[in-house]
């Protein structure tokens, strides 16, 4: 077996550190959908089947206000944060590959970290390996920790006050902020999180990322703050 490149060390490392991080939040969704009137079962199988963070918790934090009764806002909200791996999708598509099967099992691991840890590297052998690694990682022990948070949730206390959001966001930003060095990239990025941070306090959950995406796709599509090349002077 060749040994590998910079690249694809470089992937494995963020693919680790990414996955410890969001996986260690798996306990707070855990413990908090036991509270918001879910049993264990129902919310391992939960985090088994729609394994994707931001609807997960947007799925219970609705029940928790509503309960049953709310169960269609909580499922449009879901739906609507889980519209964005879609576009993941596109963009991971040359990555993963051709094959059903193994576009099928990229589908359900096709998340925000798999996709940026994916995106960071430069070659395809090196993104490769980012998504697989990251997407299996954070899987794996994102069900671990969902069993242990909902078995225990009760003598952890408020799950909240550990900060453990704050982990995943820090892996998470970890990865984008080697990307905004080019006033491009950060225009993109502010626009978006400006546009999110002011709706979501007006809009459903889902919508606010739906309409940051959009923001992003215009700004990053109309190229108005590329650095342009300068002119050479004449002789």
């Amino acid at each position: 077996m060749s040994e590998r490149t910079p690249d694809e060390r470089a992937a494995l490392r963020s693919a680790l550190a990414v996955g410890l991080a969001t996986a260690a939040y798996g306990v707070s969704f855990g413990a908090l959908a036991t509270a918001s009137g879910l049993d264990v079962w129902q919310t391992c199988f939960l985090s088994l089947v729609m394994f994707t963070g931001g609807s997960q918790f947007a799925l219970i934090g609705v029940l928790a206000s509503g309960g049953a009764a709310a169960g269609v806002s909580a499922i449009t909200g879901a739906t609507l944060l889980g519209v964005r791996n879609a576009f993941y999708a596109v963009r991971m598509s040359p990555v993963v590959g051709p094959g059903l099967a193994r576009r099928a099992a990229a589908a359900h691991l096709t998340i925000d970290e798999s996709t940026a840890v994916a995106t960071a590297r430069s070659t395809l052998r090196g993104q490769r390996i980012g998504f697989w690694a990251t997407g299996l990682a954070i899987y794996v022990g994102w069900n671990i920790t969902t069993l242990i948070g909902a078995l225990v949730g009760d003598l952890l206390g408020d799950v909240r006050s550990y900060g453990l959001d704050a982990a995943a966001a820090a892996a998470f930003l970890g990865l984008l902020w080697p990307r905004l060095r080019e006033r491009q990239a950060l225009a993109v990025a502010v626009g978006a999180a400006v546009v999110a941070t002011a709706l979501i306090p007006a809009l459903p959950p889902g919508l606010p990322v739906l309409i940051a995406g959009a923001v992003a796709v215009l700004v990053g599509g109309l190229n108005l703050f590329a650095s342009r090349p300068r002119e050479e002077a004449a002789p």
